[in-house]
């Protein structure tokens, strides 16, 4: 047996793989277009870039693969509508956006004859979705990296949105390896999306010791965060994790207004982009409840062919 191929809209990845676009500055080029080389759908993060920035990297991602390329913006940005209108003028494949919601987006994405998909965590949204035309939804569990937007794992949630509409559900949280991949496949997903896996890749555009920090990451290591935006996220502990717990908040030293609504106790930017460039002492290291299962850093070539090579054994009775 092969791995089922994914489809959302007009366009078809041979393997039912998203990459999570991870930001700030974590998912650019270099994963994606790895990514969608290896057969999966690579996505840039365009949270957190500028507008020249975007257009950059989608360029170089398209030189470098014909696969499937999208990008993930948040709503909660300020510059949501410039970045999408950026990556559509690009020629992007798909627009995930989660963070919020955006009615205009899909009318966008639509006229340019782009796939439109939001990240869910509810039957509401989801049905929402779906009228207003999404080509696929993101369901996004509890476990996932990152801000989350819903307290119930993704499993319990799942069958609910698949319930709730007949567009393509991918299903996001927990996913590791090969054999989360069939367990979810297995419960109706037609696709997975990973972030914290792929972070911990040499073409992931985090710093070394940003991927050190997953490679030696216990359960006990992943919390829970407070987040400006208003969500709480999904981090591994380190010094400034136990500041925020405490109340702490960083001095903000250069707001650049980068979020339409900001809860102001400390620039989440800054911090983000410090661990991306090394500082995991002062930076906030995002990262999935499942973080504690990632003990390497392959490639993304490598980790694409054992990922299938996981899902056969699970497939055919092996170890899960």
């Amino acid at each position: 047996m092969e791995l089922p191929p994914l489809t959302i809209g007009s366009r078809t990845a041979r393997l039912p793989i998203v990459q999570g676009g991870m930001a700030v500055r974590i998912s650019l080029s270099p994963l994606a277009a790895a990514v969608a080389e290896a057969g999966g759908v690579g996505i840039i993060a365009g949270s957190g870039l500028t507008a020249d920035e975007l257009a950059q990297e989608i360029r170089a991602a398209r030189t470098a693969t014909s696969g499937v390329v999208g990008v993930n913006i948040m709503v909660a940005i300020r510059a949501f509508k410039e970045l999408v209108q950026v990556a559509i003028a690009e020629g992007v494949d798909v627009v995930i956006a989660g963070a919020g919601f955006s009615r205009d987006a899909f009318g966008w994405c639509r006229e340019a004859g782009v796939e439109y998909v939001p990240i869910v965590g509810s039957e509401r949204v989801a049905k929402l979705s779906e009228r207003f035309g999404a080509s696929a939804v993101v369901v996004e569990g509890y476990e996932a990296g990152g801000h989350l937007g819903t307290d119930e794992y993704m499993l319990d949630l799942l069958p609910r949105i698949l319930d709730s509409v007949s567009i393509p559900v991918i299903a996001a949280g927990g996913v590791v390896t090969g054999a989360d991949i069939k367990r979810t496949l297995d419960a109706g997903a037609a696709g997975v999306q990973m972030g914290s896996r792929f972070a911990a890749t040499i073409e992931s555009s985090a710093s070394d010791e940003f991927k050190q920090m997953y490679v030696n990451a216990t359960d006990a290591d992943i919390v829970l965060t407070k987040s400006p935006v208003g969500l709480p996220g999904r981090a591994i502990r380190n010094p400034l994790t136990d500041r925020l717990a405490a109340g702490d908040y960083p001095i903000i030293e250069r707001c650049v207004a980068c979020l339409k609504d900001c809860g102001k106790d400390y620039c989440i930017i800054d911090k983000l982009v410090r661990a991306q460039q090394g500082d995991v002492t002062e930076g906030l290291v995002f990262a999935g409840s499942a973080a504690a299962r990632i003990n390497d850093v392959p490639t993304v070539r490598e980790l694409m062919e054992r990922l299938v090579a996981e899902w056969n054994a699970a497939t055919s009775g092996g170890a899960q």
